[in-house]
């Protein structure tokens, strides 16, 4: 499969910490998931998911450790997660070789390590994960001084695209006013929402330094032949985001 698939991110990682960030492109699901989906809830050929799955793994050192996303803020192993996934948001490893994953069509997918390169992490953010920390509870598994941590946000929804109510504006505000300034108002009354922005705002807040938060600045609903987005779509499949220590050799 051709690298040209995928995004590596830009960031000042340790030479043996990899990480990777699927696109839609170089599958075999058809439409509405065309074409890498590696999504196996959304409705496409369960044939077509195993395809795509095993294209990816030739990539990896191990099969990830999916997990079941509920958008919320818990944090697993990812050297514990053997089998059927487990509910969770984000996962952490200090084992070569063990891959963290997250699926994402419009929420943030973060990836972590620290300078060390000791530990790695990926988390799934969207608004509702990021509101009730998982950030933050991601930082905390790790286990290391926030100034030593490096991030990297992925493709997401971009402030562009992200319409929002006024109650999750509020919902932000109320737990940091510093966050009106990634809402910008609409005439209906709703909000353009900078998903990524806030992201930056409680990586920041919880001592991670700015010049370590790196933003892939790549929009999924904008860019559609780069990405599947839910919001655009609707009906569609799934990037995953993954990150590892290189196993010893």
């Amino acid at each position: 499969m051709s690298a040209d698939f995928f995004l590596r991110p830009h960031w000042a990682a340790p030479a043996h910490v990899h990480a990777l960030s699927t696109t839609r492109q170089g599958g075999v699901s058809q439409p509405p998931y065309a074409s890498f989906n590696l999504g196996a809830h959304v409705g496409d050929d369960p044939a077509a998911v195993a395809a795509n799955r095993a294209l990816l793994r030739q990539q990896l050192p191990a099969e990830p450790a999916w997990l079941n996303q509920v958008h919320g803020i818990t944090v697993v192993d990812a050297a514990s997660v053997a089998g059927a996934p487990v509910d969770a948001d984000a996962s952490f490893s200090r084992t070569p070789g063990v891959v963290c994953a997250v699926m994402t069509a419009d929420c943030l997918p973060v990836l972590f390590t620290n300078r060390a390169g000791s530990v790695v992490a990926a988390a799934h953010a969207g608004w509702r994960g990021l509101l009730a920390g998982v950030l933050e509870a991601t930082l905390s598994a790790m286990a290391c001084p926030a100034h030593e941590v490096l991030a990297w946000c992925g493709p997401a929804i971009s402030r562009d695209a992200f319409e929002v109510g006024s109650e999750v504006r509020a919902a932000f505000v109320a737990h940091n006013p510093a966050a009106a300034a990634a809402f910008s108002p609409l005439p209906d009354g709703k909000w353009l929402a900078d998903l990524p922005g806030l992201a930056r705002q409680r990586l920041l807040a919880a001592g991670v330094p700015d010049n370590q938060c790196v933003d892939s600045e790549l929009c999924t609903v904008i860019e559609r032949e780069q990405f599947f987005s839910y919001r655009r779509d609707g009906c569609t499949g799934r990037m995953a985001s993954l990150i590892w220590l290189a196993p010893a050799v």
